[in-house]
């Protein structure tokens, strides 16, 4: 069935994008820097540029556009970028139990749409996005989401991820529709927004940081959880079962996070020379790319299984396990609010269905993953012989589909330097530079 296909066709893509971005850039661990002093590197003060000066940048500006210039991951050190780190924490926090009621309602009411029948097949990233788009766009307006609205922040957040996984090209004209939506609502915002954007700038942050990287990043981490628990029932029986057990879900959000970590690769430029040892040392404007999945990986027995019982004995903070980043280099502002809302809505779909799946279960989930929801107990076998089949058949023309997609979208990038060309204009505080 053409099984070698897939691993052929990834290895070609990462050869593309290596070529055509052609930044020398350094990927870590490796046999210089090692996982054991990958958080030393990862921490270091220099290691602290984002886009000035990657061809990288150009690539991930494209993909997230409109607006990657005001995007929090994406911002300079600097006065505009704590302007804009304040107010995204401020809209993130509240009581826990504000905020797990909060995904509680929005599970329910998007779970009484979805659910058809005793079974129900489901792609999770896409049953996930009206669940954070309705919550975000309550945490950001303080009111229910209409339902209008709801398709404008999914179709726009369903775009970005299906352009960032190169199985569909971007389509700026369907982002421009939430654009134009923002911009009617922008004096409803209950909180303060950045005071150093300008009324366009705050737009887009509230499209980039909420309506974008929020949804896709509680949809893409609840889909890798769902499909864990669909794929190890006995698992999935214990939280059912024992729905208060907040530390037996805290070892299931650690494994899946551990195995499955939402960033794949941070890159990073160097302001000013690194120099870890006599040996080892970083000039200014190097690009060093920290693979996730790689040190995630270093250090457990059996680093391939998913075994939530591997936390019983250790903790996260001691091991190689960073999901949220690190405290020292910026690290996901929802790392507090995540695991609070993603435990709620795992609540409210475990007392509805039981989850089965047998499909591949990979990192980046292009599939979307498929599943079933089944209502009465019944494991529909039938189903999950052809999901099976389905999924490995799809793997194979989908591989095709991402490299020529992703070639297509990398070769435009690399000519419209979003980044390189905001630069030549633009300070890395965002001011026109007179030339």
């Amino acid at each position: 069935m053409l099984s070698w296909l897939p691993a052929r066709v990834v290895a070609l893509r990462a050869k593309v994008f290596e070529k055509v971005n052609g930044d020398n850039a350094i990927t870590f661990p490796n046999d210089q820097v090692g996982p054991d002093r990958f958080l030393e590197l990862y921490s270091h003060p220099a290691a602290n540029g984002r886009s000035k000066g990657a061809g990288l940048s150009d690539l991930f500006w494209y993909w997230l556009s409109p607006g990657p210039e005001v995007h929090q991951e994406h911002l300079e050190p600097g006065p505009r970028y704590d302007d804009v780190a304040r107010a995204t924490r401020t809209f993130l926090a509240g009581p826990a139990e504000t905020l797990s009621a909060l995904a509680r309602n929005c599970t329910g009411r998007v779970l009484d749409e979805a659910l058809a029948g005793s079974v129900t097949h489901v792609r999770l990233r896409e049953l996930m996005m009206p669940i954070w788009a309705e919550y975000f766009y309550e945490l950001v307006f303080g009111e229910p989401c209409p339902r209008p609205a709801r398709d404008l922040i999914v179709g726009h957040a369903d775009d970005v991820v299906t352009s960032l996984k190169c199985t569909g090209l971007r389509h700026p004209a369907r982002r421009a529709r939430l654009t134009r939506y923002l911009e009617q609502r922008l004096a409803d915002v209950q909180h303060p927004l950045p005071a150093t954007l300008s009324k366009t700038e705050q737009v887009h942050y509230l499209q980039g940081t909420y309506f974008n990287t929020a949804v896709v990043q509680m949809s893409e981490a609840m889909a890798h959880l769902l499909l864990a628990l669909a794929q190890h029932p006995e698992v999935a029986a214990r939280l059912a079962e024992n729905p208060d057990d907040d530390r037996y879900f805290t070892h299931v959000l650690d494994e899946t996070f551990r195995l499955y970590p939402l960033f794949g690769i941070a890159h990073r430029i160097t302001t000013a020379d690194i120099e870890l040892d006599e040996h080892t040392t970083f000039p200014a404007g190097s690009v060093l790319c920290f693979n996730y999945p790689a040190y995630h990986s270093t250090g457990y027995p059996n680093p391939d299984e998913f075994d939530p019982g591997r936390w019983e004995h250790t903790a996260a903070r001691n091991e190689h396990h960073i999901p949220f980043g690190i405290a020292a280099n910026r690290p996901c502002p929802a790392w507090r609010l995540s695991p609070i809302a993603m435990r709620a809505a795992t609540r409210v779909v475990l007392r509805r269905v039981t989850l089965h799946s047998s499909v591949t279960h990979t990192r980046s989930l292009p599939s979307r993953g498929p599943c079933l929801l089944v209502r009465d107990g019944t494991i529909p076998r039938s189903r999950l012989a052809f999901m099976r089949l389905r999924d490995r058949w799809e793997d194979v023309w989908r591989s095709v589909v991402q490299l020529v997609l992703g070639t297509a979208m990398v070769l435009h990038a690399h000519r419209q330097r979003l980044a390189g060309r905001y630069f030549d204009t633009h300070d890395t505080q965002g001011c026109p530079v007179r030339h």
